[in-house]
């Protein structure tokens, strides 16, 4: 059974293939793709990079900026051409799933695509603005290519569908809540995978566990999951509230937005990409959303490079404190995506100070650049693991199960 894997950034496309030789069961572990593709988009106003590998290759090819439906459907032809070719022909492939950032309250669940799906997530661009329509783009590269290959969406706000009404509602009119505007959480599929993981080191059912997931990249969010539901997270109505993060401001006075506008007359547009294009580490540091450029401008004394630093872990500190609350209590610490996984200081300081908790840190062992190992000492009563998340084989996973379904 051939798996596609799309899965669309606001500035990227990142794409596998898996080959499952028994389609009759899933392995254990998730299994090396047969073939791997990226797109940056960040590289160039004019153009991105499109990197594959397969074969022990490793092709790369520049794409014009303006035509990223046809970028998508070059990449796909990458599987049946040259030297990264790994199947005969598109028509092998069995079904394609997508990772889809919103999927609002209509879909909990891994959903087949139909005109219906299509259209509701074109609905939902306004709350994922910079997501949605990236989807949608990869869903009619593959509609185009291959019109008989049935297609699934992975929602990432799935995993927090069922969130209590208290932890989802604002503290606004309700009549609000009752048209949409709500709590809806964001790197669901993330949060989901690194709990099951946890659990699955850890030799314990994950219904009998409370943990916090940190999925730390360039987006950022924290879920507080009991009895293997998410109870609470970081990221609300649309993927800037909560942490500070690369370029997202995260939550901040909404005030500000009003005194923006009325005293400096920027309208709608303008707000929308101080706050997410030009906040975060970007904007303090007035250098980079990479935390890496952040260290080395702190490693040459540049003050801000360590302002941004300290109000990025303060903050991140603060909403773990928030998902304590939540859960009142913690057996499980997880730290995953881009930094959470490689930024042995940012798991140092983030598990500074909880200590009364039972938490402890063994510093050797964070240090050792852990994949799926618990990094906590041996006498602390909370686990800490650091876990890689695998975010294209969960979708791989749903897609499976889907096809077992539906088509066999």
């Amino acid at each position: 059974m051939k798996i596609l894997v799309l899965n669309a950034g606001s500035s990227s496309q990142k794409s596998c293939l898996y080959n499952l030789s028994d389609s009759s069961s899933l392995p254990d572990r998730p299994p090396h793709p047969l073939w791997e593709a990226t797109i940056d988009w960040t590289v160039s106003p004019d153009y991105g990079v499109m990197v594959v590998k397969a074969n022990g290759e490793k092709c790369e090819t520049y794409l014009e900026s303006d035509r990223k439906t046809e970028a998508i459907a070059k990449m796909l032809q990458t599987l049946v051409t040259g030297e990264t070719q790994v199947i005969d022909q598109l028509g092998e492939i069995d079904i394609a799933g997508h990772r889809v950032v919103h999927g609002g309250v209509r879909y909990s669940q891994a959903t087949l695509i139909t005109p219906e799906v299509k259209a509701a997530i074109a609905e939902l661009i306004p709350l994922a603005p910079s997501h949605n329509p990236a989807h949608l783009r990869g869903i009619e590269a593959v509609e185009s290519l291959l019109p008989d290959c049935p297609q699934v969406a992975v929602f990432d706000t799935a995993f927090h569908s069922q969130m209590p009404e208290k932890a989802a509602l604002y503290p606004i009119p309700y009549s609000w809540f009752e048209q949409g505007v709500r709590r809806y959480g964001f790197h669901g599929t993330s949060h989901h995978y690194c709990a099951v993981r946890a659990a699955e080191l850890m030799g314990k059912p994950l219904e009998d566990l409370k943990l916090i997931t940190c999925h730390l990249g360039n987006g950022a969010s924290l879920a507080a999951i009991a009895n293997g539901i998410s109870i609470d997270t970081t990221m609300g109505f649309t993927p800037l509230e909560g942490l500070m993060m690369g370029t997202r401001s995260g939550s901040i006075d909404p005030a500000i937005v009003l005194y923006l506008m009325r005293e400096y007359q920027l309208d709608v547009d303008e707000i929308d990409r101080l706050l997410n294009k030009e906040s975060g580490l970007k904007g303090i540091s007035g250098k980079s959303a990479d935390l890496r450029a952040i260290f080395q401008g702190i490693e040459q004394g540049e003050a801000r490079s360590q302002l941004a630093f300290d109000v990025y872990i303060h903050r991140l500190r603060r909403s773990l404190g928030s998902m304590l609350g939540s859960l009142g209590g913690l057996d499980t610490l997880v730290f995953t995506a881009g930094v959470g996984e490689n930024s042995a200081l940012v798991r140092q300081k983030a598990c500074e100070g909880w200590e009364f908790l039972g938490l402890k840190l063994d510093d050797g062992k964070n240090e050792e650049s852990p994949v799926d190992v618990d990094i906590a000492t041996a006498d602390s009563t909370v686990r800490i693991y650091v876990i890689h998340t695998e975010e294209d084989w969960a979708i791989a996973r749903q897609c499976w199960h889907l096809l077992v379904m539906y088509y066999t």
